[in-house]
Protein backbone atom coordinates (compact mmCIF):
# COMPACT_ATOMS: atom_id res chain seq x y z
CA UNK A 1 0.00 0.00 0.00
CA UNK A 2 1.82 3.65 -0.86
CA UNK A 3 1.65 6.10 1.74
CA UNK A 4 -0.97 7.93 -0.33
CA UNK A 5 -3.59 5.13 -0.06
CA UNK A 6 -2.55 4.87 3.17
CA UNK A 7 -3.25 8.17 4.59
CA UNK A 8 -6.32 8.00 2.68
CA UNK A 9 -7.19 4.60 4.57
CA UNK A 10 -6.87 5.95 7.61
CA UNK A 11 -9.38 8.89 7.39
CA UNK A 12 -12.23 6.83 5.95
CA UNK A 13 -11.38 3.94 8.72
CA UNK A 14 -11.17 6.88 10.89
CA UNK A 15 -14.90 8.03 9.79
CA UNK A 16 -16.01 5.04 10.34
CA UNK A 17 -14.05 4.13 14.40
CA UNK A 18 -16.60 3.81 17.08
CA UNK A 19 -20.25 2.98 14.63
CA UNK A 20 -21.74 -0.01 13.44
CA UNK A 21 -21.28 1.33 10.11
CA UNK A 22 -17.47 0.31 10.18
CA UNK A 23 -16.31 -1.49 7.38
CA UNK A 24 -16.40 -5.47 6.99
CA UNK A 25 -12.87 -7.08 6.72
CA UNK A 26 -14.61 -8.98 3.48
CA UNK A 27 -14.01 -5.71 1.66
CA UNK A 28 -10.78 -5.50 2.16
CA UNK A 29 -8.96 -8.20 -0.01
CA UNK A 30 -6.38 -10.09 2.01
CA UNK A 31 -2.74 -9.72 1.11
CA UNK A 32 -1.44 -12.93 3.21
CA UNK A 33 -2.62 -16.47 3.51
CA UNK A 34 -1.52 -18.70 6.11
CA UNK A 35 0.60 -20.92 5.64
CA UNK A 36 -0.65 -24.78 5.16
CA UNK A 37 -0.15 -26.68 8.40
CA UNK A 38 2.63 -29.08 7.60
CA UNK A 39 3.89 -32.05 8.86
CA UNK A 40 7.32 -32.62 9.90
CA UNK A 41 10.40 -30.97 11.00
CA UNK A 42 10.17 -27.43 11.85
CA UNK A 43 12.10 -25.26 9.17
CA UNK A 44 11.93 -21.74 7.20
CA UNK A 45 8.54 -21.17 6.31
CA UNK A 46 7.26 -24.12 7.52
CA UNK A 47 3.57 -23.72 9.83
CA UNK A 48 3.74 -27.69 12.05
CA UNK A 49 2.25 -29.27 14.80
CA UNK A 50 4.19 -30.08 17.58
CA UNK A 51 4.18 -31.24 21.30
CA UNK A 52 6.80 -30.21 23.90
CA UNK A 53 8.57 -33.23 25.21
CA UNK A 54 6.69 -33.15 28.60
CA UNK A 55 3.42 -33.94 26.89
CA UNK A 56 4.08 -36.19 24.33
CA UNK A 57 2.06 -38.92 25.50
CA UNK A 58 -0.42 -36.89 25.47
CA UNK A 59 -3.11 -35.19 23.05
CA UNK A 60 -1.81 -31.65 23.74
CA UNK A 61 -0.16 -29.55 21.12
CA UNK A 62 1.48 -26.27 19.85
CA UNK A 63 1.69 -24.90 16.92
CA UNK A 64 5.36 -23.31 15.34
CA UNK A 65 5.82 -21.29 12.51
CA UNK A 66 9.27 -20.85 11.37
CA UNK A 67 10.02 -17.22 8.95
CA UNK A 68 10.36 -17.50 6.00
CA UNK A 69 14.35 -15.73 6.98
CA UNK A 70 14.82 -18.21 9.47
CA UNK A 71 18.26 -19.56 9.82
CA UNK A 72 19.81 -22.25 12.51
CA UNK A 73 22.18 -20.08 14.60
CA UNK A 74 20.30 -16.66 13.99
CA UNK A 75 18.40 -15.05 16.61
CA UNK A 76 14.83 -14.01 16.43
CA UNK A 77 11.82 -12.49 18.28
CA UNK A 78 9.14 -14.31 19.28
CA UNK A 79 5.13 -13.71 19.02
CA UNK A 80 3.56 -15.97 21.07
CA UNK A 81 -0.78 -16.23 20.80
CA UNK A 82 -3.68 -17.46 22.44
CA UNK A 83 -6.78 -18.81 20.54
CA UNK A 84 -10.23 -17.71 20.97
CA UNK A 85 -13.09 -19.90 22.38
CA UNK A 86 -14.18 -22.22 20.29
CA UNK A 87 -17.05 -23.29 18.37
CA UNK A 88 -18.23 -19.94 17.27
CA UNK A 89 -19.78 -18.11 15.13
CA UNK A 90 -21.52 -15.06 14.64
CA UNK A 91 -24.32 -13.44 12.31
CA UNK A 92 -21.16 -11.35 10.26
CA UNK A 93 -19.59 -14.83 9.11
CA UNK A 94 -16.96 -14.51 11.53
CA UNK A 95 -15.52 -17.99 13.26
CA UNK A 96 -13.27 -19.26 15.80
CA UNK A 97 -12.45 -22.79 16.71
CA UNK A 98 -10.45 -22.22 19.72
CA UNK A 99 -7.85 -23.82 18.23
CA UNK A 100 -4.29 -23.44 17.83
CA UNK A 101 -4.81 -23.59 14.76
CA UNK A 102 -7.40 -20.92 13.93
CA UNK A 103 -5.08 -18.31 15.16
CA UNK A 104 -4.16 -15.64 12.70
CA UNK A 105 -3.10 -12.74 14.63
CA UNK A 106 0.82 -13.72 14.52
CA UNK A 107 1.50 -14.37 10.88
CA UNK A 108 -0.71 -11.04 10.57
CA UNK A 109 1.37 -9.36 12.53
CA UNK A 110 4.87 -10.68 11.18
CA UNK A 111 4.19 -11.12 7.77
CA UNK A 112 5.55 -14.31 7.80
CA UNK A 113 9.08 -12.93 8.12
CA UNK A 114 11.45 -11.99 11.30
CA UNK A 115 9.70 -13.34 13.94
CA UNK A 116 9.24 -16.39 15.29
CA UNK A 117 5.04 -17.90 15.77
CA UNK A 118 3.95 -19.90 18.45
CA UNK A 119 0.32 -20.35 18.98
CA UNK A 120 0.04 -21.95 22.63
CA UNK A 121 -2.95 -24.33 23.62
CA UNK A 122 -4.99 -23.88 26.54
CA UNK A 123 -4.81 -27.37 28.35
CA UNK A 124 -7.56 -29.55 30.19
CA UNK A 125 -7.84 -30.06 33.69
CA UNK A 126 -5.47 -33.33 33.83
CA UNK A 127 -3.23 -32.19 31.55
CA UNK A 128 -3.37 -34.36 28.44
CA UNK A 129 -5.25 -32.62 25.90
CA UNK A 130 -6.22 -28.90 24.64
CA UNK A 131 -9.43 -27.34 25.06
CA UNK A 132 -11.59 -24.98 23.27
CA UNK A 133 -13.68 -22.74 25.70
CA UNK A 134 -11.52 -20.68 28.34
CA UNK A 135 -8.88 -22.66 30.43
CA UNK A 136 -9.82 -26.34 31.61
CA UNK A 137 -12.81 -28.44 31.93
CA UNK A 138 -15.80 -26.67 33.67
CA UNK A 139 -16.53 -25.32 35.99
CA UNK A 140 -13.41 -25.31 37.73
CA UNK A 141 -11.21 -23.94 34.12
CA UNK A 142 -8.01 -25.11 36.20
CA UNK A 143 -5.70 -23.06 34.69
CA UNK A 144 -2.07 -24.59 36.31
CA UNK A 145 -1.80 -26.66 33.13
CA UNK A 146 -1.55 -24.27 30.83
CA UNK A 147 0.69 -22.33 32.77
CA UNK A 148 2.77 -25.04 33.26
CA UNK A 149 2.93 -25.66 29.55
CA UNK A 150 3.52 -22.11 28.67
CA UNK A 151 6.29 -21.57 30.64
CA UNK A 152 7.88 -24.89 29.58
CA UNK A 153 7.25 -24.87 25.72
CA UNK A 154 8.16 -20.43 25.71
CA UNK A 155 11.88 -21.20 26.74
CA UNK A 156 11.83 -24.77 24.71
CA UNK A 157 11.33 -23.32 21.62
CA UNK A 158 13.18 -20.23 21.99
CA UNK A 159 16.18 -22.97 23.17
CA UNK A 160 15.95 -24.90 19.90
CA UNK A 161 14.99 -22.60 17.07
CA UNK A 162 17.04 -19.16 18.02
CA UNK A 163 14.20 -17.39 19.84
CA UNK A 164 15.31 -14.63 21.54
CA UNK A 165 14.23 -14.59 25.40
CA UNK A 166 14.05 -10.73 25.75
CA UNK A 167 11.79 -10.14 22.66
CA UNK A 168 8.84 -12.43 23.38
CA UNK A 169 5.37 -10.54 22.54
CA UNK A 170 2.37 -11.81 24.10
CA UNK A 171 -0.77 -11.61 21.50
CA UNK A 172 -4.01 -13.19 21.63
CA UNK A 173 -7.88 -12.84 20.42
CA UNK A 174 -11.21 -12.95 22.31
CA UNK A 175 -10.03 -15.25 24.90
CA UNK A 176 -7.01 -15.17 23.95
CA UNK A 177 -7.20 -11.32 24.63
CA UNK A 178 -8.15 -12.05 28.26
CA UNK A 179 -4.95 -14.38 28.42
CA UNK A 180 -2.54 -11.76 27.48
CA UNK A 181 -3.43 -11.13 31.34
CA UNK A 182 -4.95 -13.81 32.90
CA UNK A 183 -2.31 -16.41 31.71
CA UNK A 184 0.20 -14.20 30.96
CA UNK A 185 0.45 -12.60 34.46
CA UNK A 186 -1.03 -14.86 36.25
CA UNK A 187 2.09 -15.25 38.36
CA UNK A 188 5.50 -13.52 38.66
CA UNK A 189 7.23 -16.67 37.08
CA UNK A 190 4.60 -16.69 33.81
CA UNK A 191 5.03 -12.60 33.50
CA UNK A 192 8.66 -12.59 33.08
CA UNK A 193 8.56 -14.45 29.84
CA UNK A 194 7.04 -11.39 28.36
CA UNK A 195 8.44 -8.33 26.70
CA UNK A 196 5.30 -6.56 25.11
CA UNK A 197 1.59 -7.67 24.62
CA UNK A 198 -1.08 -7.07 22.11
CA UNK A 199 -4.50 -8.10 23.25
CA UNK A 200 -7.08 -8.12 20.58
CA UNK A 201 -11.04 -7.63 21.15
CA UNK A 202 -11.51 -8.35 25.06
CA UNK A 203 -9.35 -7.47 28.02
CA UNK A 204 -8.80 -8.86 31.44
CA UNK A 205 -11.28 -7.53 34.24
CA UNK A 206 -13.62 -5.47 31.97
CA UNK A 207 -16.23 -8.42 32.01
CA UNK A 208 -16.83 -10.79 34.41
CA UNK A 209 -17.16 -14.23 33.09
CA UNK A 210 -17.91 -17.60 33.78
CA UNK A 211 -14.60 -18.66 35.23
CA UNK A 212 -13.47 -18.11 38.68
CA UNK A 213 -11.26 -15.27 38.90
CA UNK A 214 -12.38 -12.91 36.47
CA UNK A 215 -13.53 -10.35 39.12
CA UNK A 216 -12.53 -7.23 38.86
CA UNK A 217 -10.17 -7.22 41.73
CA UNK A 218 -8.58 -10.03 41.00
CA UNK A 219 -7.91 -8.71 37.54
CA UNK A 220 -5.97 -5.90 38.99
CA UNK A 221 -3.57 -7.56 40.96
CA UNK A 222 -2.63 -9.62 37.65
CA UNK A 223 -2.11 -5.93 36.21
CA UNK A 224 0.28 -5.20 38.84
CA UNK A 225 2.87 -7.43 37.09
CA UNK A 226 2.92 -5.48 33.94
CA UNK A 227 5.31 -3.53 35.52
CA UNK A 228 5.06 -0.69 32.74
CA UNK A 229 5.89 -3.14 29.99
CA UNK A 230 3.90 -1.98 26.63
CA UNK A 231 0.62 -3.07 25.38
CA UNK A 232 -1.08 -2.81 22.27
CA UNK A 233 -5.17 -3.10 22.99
CA UNK A 234 -7.24 -3.20 19.92
CA UNK A 235 -11.10 -3.98 19.89
CA UNK A 236 -13.67 -3.78 16.67
CA UNK A 237 -15.82 -0.73 16.59
CA UNK A 238 -15.53 1.20 19.62
CA UNK A 239 -15.50 -1.29 22.24
CA UNK A 240 -11.16 -0.54 22.95
CA UNK A 241 -13.07 2.56 24.46
CA UNK A 242 -13.85 0.04 27.64
CA UNK A 243 -11.05 -1.16 28.31
CA UNK A 244 -9.48 2.48 28.23
CA UNK A 245 -11.84 3.28 30.81
CA UNK A 246 -10.86 0.15 33.11
CA UNK A 247 -7.53 0.61 33.08
CA UNK A 248 -7.84 4.05 33.97
CA UNK A 249 -10.10 3.40 36.75
CA UNK A 250 -7.89 0.63 38.36
CA UNK A 251 -5.00 3.96 38.61
CA UNK A 252 -2.41 1.66 37.39
CA UNK A 253 -0.50 3.73 34.99
CA UNK A 254 1.30 2.44 32.02
CA UNK A 255 2.54 2.25 28.64
CA UNK A 256 -0.80 1.48 26.95
CA UNK A 257 -1.87 1.99 23.37
CA UNK A 258 -5.61 1.88 22.09
CA UNK A 259 -6.76 1.31 18.62
CA UNK A 260 -10.12 0.47 16.65
CA UNK A 261 -9.38 -1.97 14.40
CA UNK A 262 -11.62 -0.20 11.75
CA UNK A 263 -13.51 -3.38 11.48
CA UNK A 264 -16.73 -4.13 12.66
CA UNK A 265 -15.87 -7.90 12.84
CA UNK A 266 -14.84 -10.16 16.08
CA UNK A 267 -12.21 -12.09 13.85
CA UNK A 268 -8.46 -11.79 14.04
CA UNK A 269 -8.38 -12.34 10.10
CA UNK A 270 -8.43 -8.51 9.98
CA UNK A 271 -4.37 -8.92 10.63
CA UNK A 272 -4.47 -10.26 7.08
CA UNK A 273 -5.37 -7.21 5.22
CA UNK A 274 -3.98 -4.24 4.93
CA UNK A 275 -4.29 -1.46 6.98
CA UNK A 276 -3.28 1.56 9.11
CA UNK A 277 -4.01 -0.10 12.54
CA UNK A 278 -2.15 -3.14 11.42
CA UNK A 279 1.05 -1.29 10.02
CA UNK A 280 1.18 0.79 13.30
CA UNK A 281 1.16 -2.19 15.22
CA UNK A 282 4.48 -3.31 13.22
CA UNK A 283 5.78 -0.26 13.75
CA UNK A 284 5.15 -0.55 17.27
CA UNK A 285 6.87 -4.09 17.75
CA UNK A 286 10.06 -3.10 15.41
CA UNK A 287 10.67 -0.32 17.78
CA UNK A 288 10.44 -2.16 20.71
CA UNK A 289 13.04 -5.04 20.03
CA UNK A 290 14.94 -2.49 18.30
CA UNK A 291 15.33 -0.67 21.57
CA UNK A 292 16.06 -3.65 23.81
CA UNK A 293 19.37 -4.64 21.24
Amino acid sequence: MSARSLAIASHIFALFVGTDAAPDIKSVKTDLKLPALQTGEANAGKRVKQTHPNWDTTEVYHLLHLPNNWKRGASYPVIVEYAGNGPYKNHLGDKSSGHPEGSKMGYGLSGGNDYIWLCLPYLSDNGQKNVTRWWGNQPSHDPSHTLDYAKKTVPWVCENFGGDTEKVFLCGFSRGAIACNFIGLYDDEIAKLWCAFLPYSHYDGVKRWSYPGSDSQSAISRLTRLKGRPQFITHENNGVENSRKWIKETGIEGDFTFRATGFRNHNDAWLLRPSPVRKEMRAWMKKITNASD
